[in-house]
């Protein structure tokens, strides 16, 4: 090989690497992985980068409570200098400081599903999650026929997302069912057998018990669980939030009254493009809403409810 040849071959061989490091990578950053939500979230994403010949960086806490756990993950692609972060804050508070200073270092970052108390963010893609709440409120008054007793089992302090439904669901009782009274509240904690626990403490305190609302997946669960062991499937009317295949098996079973849905592969997906649009020079909208639906059994064979319930996840996650 001649010298000419030979620094040909090396040219091409340095712009090569110069074309695989340019490939933007964008990291995305759940609050847990283990539930079907989460993983709907990933399958979007991942659709969305592949539309763009983008690199997914899929890490989150194993389950939903280890903020600092998240808080590491986010300051990991901040030193590996990722193009971009797509966030769903554990804790509102506790991730303003690792999201500002992937702003210092002029890291964009996307915040999804639920909000934080900061400002260095380029969009905020979520459910309405107040909303959502409210339309629970309106089902569980209607179930009820305006008269009752329901208790709240909420997800977890500092969870803006779940606050947020929460907080619609209360004041939307209070403002349009007044004859609906708030009996009881328990944490769950984001995890199955503790909301068991609580749903089961609240059934036994509360034999007056009309109705529960459960503000996300692992409440719904842990409290559709409660209520089928006492059988009470039906008697006691339970609004809950977000899907999974047991909890659709629930509600076309009764033992479920409504589900309140969000669409989370088109959040994973919004997410992760609104990035690519700020990496392209645009300027996305500042805030995107998803819109929440409510589910009852009548609805789970409609197309549109199967295709949303059922998500192409080994299509994208294999």
């Amino acid at each position: 090989m001649n010298r000419k040849t030979a620094l040909a071959l090396l040219a091409a061989i340095l712009a090569g690497g110069c074309a695989r490091r340019q490939k933007l990578v964008i990291g995305v950053v759940p609050k847990g992985q283990a539930h079907i939500f989460w993983q709907t979230v990933h399958a979007g994403a991942v659709a969305a980068g592949r539309e763009h010949d983008v690199e997914i960086r899929w890490n989150g806490p194993a389950v939903e409570n280890e903020y600092s756990r998240q808080i590491q993950i986010v300051e990991s692609m901040i030193n590996a200098r990722v193009s971009g972060i797509v966030l769903a804050p554990t804790d509102r508070v506790a991730l303003v400081g690792v999201v500002q200073r992937a702003a210092r270092e002029k890291i964009p970052v996307t915040i999804f599903d639920s909000a934080i108390d900061a400002e260095d963010y380029v969009s905020f893609v979520a459910t309405n999650n107040y909303a959502a709440g409210e339309m629970a409120a309106r089902r569980a008054g209607q179930a009820l026929g305006g008269r009752g007793a329901v208790a709240m089992l909420l997800n977890m302090p500092g969870s803006a997302s779940t606050m947020e439904r929460e907080k619609g669901f209360a004041e939307a009782l209070a403002r349009e069912v007044p004859g609906v009274r708030i009996v009881a509240r328990q944490f769950g904690m984001s995890d199955r057998a503790r909301s068991l626990a609580a749903a089961e403490d609240i059934l036994t305190a509360y034999p007056e018990l009309n109705a529960i609302f459960a503000s996300n997946e692992p409440g719904s669960v842990g409290a559709a669980q409660a209520i089928k062991s006492r059988q009470l499937a039906g008697k006691i009317k339970l609004v809950g939030f977000d899907s999974s295949p047991t909890l659709v098996d629930d509600l076309r079973a009764g033992a479920i009254d409504a589900l309140v849905v969000q669409d989370p592969f088109n959040i994973g997906y919004t997410a992760v493009k609104t990035l690519l649009a700020k990496l392209g020079g645009e300027t996305p909208p500042r805030k995107i809403d998803s819109p929440a639906r409510l589910l009852t059994a009548a609805d789970l064979d409609h197309p549109d409810v199967r295709k949303l319930l059922n998500p192409e996840l080994d299509k994208y996650l294999k």
